[in-house]
């Protein structure tokens, strides 16, 4: 069986208003209805114009329809997805076309034409269809302190729906939501129930917030850890010392050992993001030299050049 698409059959788009189709599926079924058209095959394509004008002129049919052909084009193998059922009656007055003109994908979705009861979706109740919603998923951009601390945000949503006419149009609505601590770059938090409206009285989607952290002017993000570049004085490096570090939860007493190393990273556990288990803080330290803009500075360096026997280059001989 094939997946068919209606619109592309009377030749509107997606989010064509109900006059559209309607004066679609008039200049159309002119052209092939069997009594008065001359066009080789006109019986069928007749049929075929009927049939996705029965579920396009219906805002339940067409809302469920459009809901399950959002993943499927026109001529793919189609199968209902499991617990797909219901039953459908046409509207009176289609010009000829009984229910039993109907296809096999038409059958599939909306059960047999003619079946009593009205029709029915995946809840499995009569008198309408009912289908959950789309889920929907929004960017959210927050900042480091907030995903180490976590806090509350109000987020915007623009909602798409249709209107009894046809025409889809977006309603926007504010969600306050609650950023837990310890989120990740890139994570995504459900919120359930809060995407979609379903049809039919069916449950609505979901909502996925997907996170990302804003870059910070002292820190990087890697995975649940972080890192700091700290930047000590030659003597702080040479002599070892005891200074204050910044961290996200406020600052710590970080021990520099003797000949401590420009690049050298030191580990500060569990002062990266909280989680199960929670990241670490990479502090790589950075040695700064103090300017030679004074006599005197300059005088220092070249008592330092005269009495101290280094030579950074001596490895490469």
């Amino acid at each position: 069986m094939k997946y068919k698409d209606y619109y592309q059959i009377l030749g509107v788009g997606r989010d064509a208003p109900e006059e559209a189709i309607k004066k679609a599926y008039r200049r159309l079924a002119r052209k092939y209805h069997p009594d008065v058209s001359k066009e080789s095959g006109a019986e069928e394509r007749f049929k075929e114009v009927s049939e996705a004008y029965e579920v396009l002129r219906d805002a339940e049919k067409r809302a469920a329809y459009d809901q399950l052909g959002r993943n499927w084009q026109a001529g793919q193998d189609f199968r209902p997805p499991p617990g797909w059922q219901g039953g459908a009656r046409p509207h009176p007055g289609m010009g000829g076309f009984s229910g039993s003109d109907f296809s096999d994908f038409f059958e599939s979705l909306f059960g047999r034409a003619g079946a009593p009861g009205g029709f029915a979706g995946m809840s499995g109740r009569s008198g309408g269809f009912a289908t959950a919603g789309q889920d929907q998923t929004v960017a959210i951009d927050i900042s480091l302190e907030e995903a180490y601390q976590g806090g509350s945000r109000a987020v915007q949503l623009q909602t798409p729906e249709r209107e009894a006419s046809g025409r889809v149009v977006n309603r926007t609505r504010t969600l306050n939501v609650k950023i837990p601590a310890g989120v990740a770059n890139g994570q995504k938090i459900r919120l359930s129930g809060q995407g979609g409206a379903g049809k039919g009285g069916g449950p609505s989607g979901d909502l996925y917030l997907e996170v990302s952290i804003k870059p910070h002017h002292l820190y990087k993000i890697r995975s649940r850890d972080i890192t700091l570049e700290l930047p000590l004085a030659p003597w702080e490096a040479a002599l070892g010392c005891k200074l204050e570090a910044p961290t996200l939860g406020g600052p710590v007493t970080l021990n520099i050992p003797a000949n401590a190393q420009n690049g050298q990273k030191l580990r500060l556990r569990g002062r990266g993001l909280p989680g199960n288990p929670p990241g670490d803080q990479l502090v790589t330290l950075r040695i700064v030299n103090p300017p030679a803009d004074s006599e005197a500075a300059r005088e220092l360096f070249q008592r330092m050049q005269r009495e101290l026997p280094f030579n950074p280059r001596a490895h490469l001989h």
